[in-house]
């Protein structure tokens, strides 16, 4: 009988960390193959911003919501209901005949794919009765994660070069079919029968405030930010925010527990949660693009170049544990956060190095890999360690949370980037009696990753000039990136409180 339930616990942890592979796959390998849609499918600019923003939007608008589901309604029935519409939403992707259908299938992964996330953590947390054998399984969860997300470009290009990029989303389908089964067959029904109702209207009200806020910034720079349109996007984001603060400030067990920021240390890791959103992540989307049309790589070698910024994620996490036991996470957090802004500034500056742009922005990949590997898992430590256990769970929903609405809306900040950058290149260039309408067109041509000489009724732009305008565009991108980064780490260092005395470092 031990034997028996021994291999249904090893089943069990193959299914959890094949759909933690899955959802970790939809977040890295899709950037590496945005440059093709824009061939393949037309898309533009602002579609391929949505084609990640509409996967990011979705996780953050379920993730509240999926964990009050799992407890009520059980948490294997929702892991597998959720494993089975991601597999049929990547099928849509996959035969998406264009990129609206793409966008629309990738909210649906979204949506999916946040409660497969917190139904596989709820599922790990319940099928180990033992402690030492429960922090295994999350130890192979987290190395199988974490694959996911630190190959995912090297494999997305890979698939792409070998079988187009209809099978990025495809080999999800059949992912499925094997999880499911192997779900069905080992993983035991575990309910809560105090769960708490679903907070519909908290999740409405911030779903709204951070998908008008994202469309104000992606619409923003083609339709003008005081266009009546953007104006009512950026009205409704405001009310919608404030409409959620109230909301959750009035229940006695809200789903959103703002006196949890009271406490230093997990306000703290909160915002170096957001300072990785605001620079490392985000510029995954960017970063492909960059290899391609800046750096001149196809696809494959741009996807193989991209492990020097998500590799040092994987090897570095253990070496960052021993730090946060010797030092804390008031000092190795924003230390990380630092580090990232650091090989942003490298790569912001590669251009300048002529012929060795590439091994030095490699340089600044590497380093800003790094410092992600050292800030994320003492954030997510600390914030579930920061708060009794019975609130650990909404802990760690403000924390996934926080990094997916943080990483939707500088998704769009750095496509703003962008295209100023690029536009303010073109202006610098191109005759002042051009039509003004031609600059947004190419700039949007240009971020895209199209060089080509473009053929239009006022101007003809050489590919030297595009390819300027482009380094211009990502320099203000990555300038941005450590700035930003920076300005984050310096609030998580405050929020922490820490002050030197002699050679120890202590927190408030």
């Amino acid at each position: 009988m031990s034997n028996i339930r021994h291999g249904n616990t090893r089943f069990a942890l193959a299914a959890i960390c094949l759909s933690s592979m899955m959802f970790g796959l939809e977040i890295s390998s899709v950037p590496a193959i945005l440059p093709t849609l824009e061939r393949t499918l037309h898309a533009n600019f602002q579609q391929l911003q949505w084609t990640m923003n509409a996967y990011t939007l979705a996780v953050a608008t379920v993730l509240m919501a999926a964990g009050t589901l799992a407890d009520r309604y059980g948490r294997k029935r929702l892991f597998v209901a959720s494993m089975i519409a991601f597999g049929l939403s990547s099928l849509v992707c996959g035969i998406a005949p264009n990129i609206a259908i793409l966008i629309a299938g990738r909210a649906l992964q979204g949506a999916t794919g946040g409660a497969m996330l917190i139904s596989q953590i709820a599922v790990l947390s319940q099928q180990y009765d033992d402690a030492r054998e429960r922090a295994k399984a999350f130890g192979w969860w987290g190395i199988v994660f974490g694959f996911g997300l630190g190959f995912g470009p090297a494999i997305g290009s890979g698939i792409t070069a070998l079988m187009g990029w209809e099978w990025v989303f495809l080999v999800h389908v059949l992912i499925t079919i094997l999880t499911v089964f192997l779900t069905a067959v080992s993983v035991r029904e575990t309910r809560d029968p105090n769960a708490q109702h679903l907070d519909l209207a908290g999740i409405v009200s911030l779903s709204a405030a951070v998908f008008c806020l994202v469309f104000f910034i992606t619409q923003g720079s083609r339709l003008g930010f005081i266009n009546p349109v953007s104006a009512g996007a950026a009205a409704i984001a405001v009310v919608s925010f404030a409409s959620f603060m109230a909301i959750e400030l009035s229940k006695s067990h809200p789903m959103f527990d703002f006196s949890v920021f009271r406490i230093r240390r997990f306000s703290g890791a909160i915002l170096g949660s957001m300072g990785m959103n605001f620079s490392f992540w985000p510029f995954m989307i960017y970063i492909p693009i960059w290899f391609e049309a800046g750096l001149g790589l196809d696809g494959l070698a741009a996807g193989v170049a991209l492990l020097a910024y998500t590799l040092p994620t994987l090897i570095v996490p253990p070496f960052a544990e021993r730090l946060l036991l010797r030092r804390g996470p008031g000092l190795v957090i924003p230390v990380g956060l630092f580090t990232i802004g650091v090989g942003f500034l490298i790569m912001k500056f590669a251009p300048d190095a002529g012929e060795a742009i590439l091994p030095v922005t490699l340089l600044g990949a590497l380093v800003a890999g790094i410092g992600l590997g050292v800030t994320n898992t003492p954030v997510t430590n600390t914030t579930t360690g920061s708060v009794s256990s019975d609130r650990a769970g909404m802990a760690s929903g403000i924390d996934m949370s926080a990094r997916m609405i943080s990483l939707a809306v500088n998704i769009a900040v750095m496509g703003f980037a962008l295209m100023s950058g690029i536009l303010a290149s073109l202006r610098a260039v191109l005759p002042v009696s051009a039509d003004p309408a031609l600059f947004p067109r190419l700039a949007e041509r240009i971020a895209s990753g199209n060089l080509s000489v473009l053929d239009e009724p006022s101007a003809k732009l050489s590919s030297e000039i595009a390819h300027k305008a482009l380094v211009a565009g990502f320099d203000w991108v990555m300038l941005y990136g450590a700035l930003g980064v920076w300005t984050l780490a310096l609030l998580s260092l405050l929020a922490f409180g820490i002050r030197v005395r002699g050679d120890a470092t202590v927190s408030e």
